[in-house]
């Protein structure tokens, strides 16, 4: 018997392999899982930091109203990461169906999103106001949609080169060790920010991102990924009907894009916290790198812990994120009922913490459940399905902003922990992912 490599041997000890099972994969696939591990979560680790120090939930409001551009322009920001990514997959997937190798897609998306974040540095230093803001909130478009693609492919090379009952742990390294460096930036931007407006500040930050993503797409690059099923591609119109065909013949499908629609509250939810806390509070430039903090603290606690029990039990994940994303609603409120003394940034920190700790439930529950559930020939139909609906109540679940104009934010987050608890009591009624497909209508 040969002598194990060292990534081998890492590989063995963080999935807990001591059998060298290989389920769901081929041979030749099995063979390279322990490179193949590393490499994903090499790129998993640095666009989680991108992710963060190049926010849309915090950091480019900041550098939105650093340019002076209108503050109406803040409320696109989310909504057009998250639906720009999420609605344009089910046409895309119709394509990638043709190739038998699909990670090419996911590099060409990640070099785009490394373009997009690098011409919003120039954007900002050439122009100011409205156009600075217009051009960012476009870039950003464009980011979204190249994420859209990725995401479709990421899952199908995921099914194919990581053993099912590993992916999950996979999940979570790359979440623990982005979530990791994100903290450490977090503090670097709590010590450095302070209360100033550093329009150049942002503009590292943006930089700094964007060099993030390209190395990342050339992290993926070297996976090397076996050959998989091809059925042709389908365009856009047949890829729907194909979609609508499946949630209507499987119950447990149509269960599962309900659960992570309504889940969907616990993102939408994060920016009205933080709006919260600055109207209790006062919160200034430098509690965005503190809010980080306790989001990436939460990120690196509960990651392993959910990405092994994920590889199990998803959708009991999927059960307990929504327990504990309706608690950080909760107790944002009860900060605010409660005397001044708990209207500190140090209090509101738990929010964020929780929030980010449900949130990781949720991202590695859901992921885990449709990649082992979906069969090979259809997934990405069944990834790009659910992200599009996704997709559509993400651009609806703009207009609760109008809530918070009209009532208020303690009502608007009232709502949100309705929407999350009714997530909750769906998931309680979803299937296994192993019996998904079983429960045919």
């Amino acid at each position: 018997m040969s002598r194990r490599t060292v990534s081998e041997q890492a590989y063995e000890f963080i999935t807990e392999d001591t059998d060298n099972a290989c389920q769901d994969i081929p041979e030749s696939a099995c063979r390279e899982a322990p490179g193949n591990f590393f490499l994903n979560a090499a790129n998993g680790t640095l666009t989680k930091l991108a992710e963060t120090i190049a926010s849309p939930g915090l950091v480019l409001p900041w550098l939105l109203a650093s340019v002076g551009a209108p503050a109406s322009l803040s409320g696109f920001l989310v909504p057009v990461r998250r639906g720009g990514a999420l609605i344009p997959q089910l046409a895309v997937s119709g394509y990638i169906r043709a190739f038998s190798k699909r990670k090419w897609f996911w590099v060409g998306a990640g070099l785009t999103q490394a373009a997009s974040l690098g011409l919003m540095v120039p954007s900002v230093l050439l122009f100011n106001g409205l156009t600075a803001g217009v051009m960012v909130v476009i870039l950003l478009g464009v980011f979204s949609i190249a994420s859209g693609i990725g995401s479709v492919s990421y899952k199908d090379v995921l099914a194919k080169t990581i053993p099912k009952g590993k992916r999950g742990t996979l999940l979570s390294v790359r979440a623990a060790a982005g979530g990791l460096l994100s903290l450490f930036a977090g503090l670097l931007m709590a010590k450095f920010l302070g209360d100033e407006e550093s329009t150049a500040a942002y503009i590292v930050l943006a930089g700094s991102a964007a060099i993030l993503w390209l190395i990342s797409a050339l992290l993926f690059a070297f996976i090397k990924e076996t050959e998989g099923a091809t059925g042709g591609s389908r365009n856009a119109l047949k890829e729907a009907v194909a979609g609508i065909h499946l949630l209507k013949k499987q119950p447990g499908f149509r269960k599962f894009v309900m659960v992570r629609s309504l889940l969907l509250g616990l993102q939408l939810a994060v920016p009205f916290y933080a709006l919260y806390a600055r109207e209790l509070t006062g919160t200034g430039a430098g509690s965005l790198g503190f809010f980080v903090v306790a989001s990436s603290l939460a990120m690196v606690v509960s990651s392993p812990f959910w990405g092994r029990f994920a590889d199990k039990k998803s959708h009991i994940v999927l059960i307990l994120g929504g327990i504990i994303g309706a608690f950080a609603g909760v107790l944002a409120l009860l900060l605010g009922w409660l005397p001044e003394y708990f209207h500190s940034d140090i209090w509101f920190a738990f929010v964020f913490f929780f929030a980010g700790f449900a949130q990781a439930a949720v991202r590695l529950g859901r992921k885990t459940y449709l990649v082992d559930a979906a069969p090979e020939r259809d997934r990405p139909t069944y990834v790009a399905l659910s992200n599009t609906i996704v997709g559509l109540f993400t651009l609806a679940g703009a207009s609760l902003g109008f809530i918070a104009d009209a009532a208020g934010l303690e009502i608007l987050i009232m709502v949100f922990v309705f929407i999350i608890l009714s997530g909750t009591a769906v998931s309680l009624t979803l299937p296994e992912s192993s019996n998904m497909l079983k429960d045919e209508a």
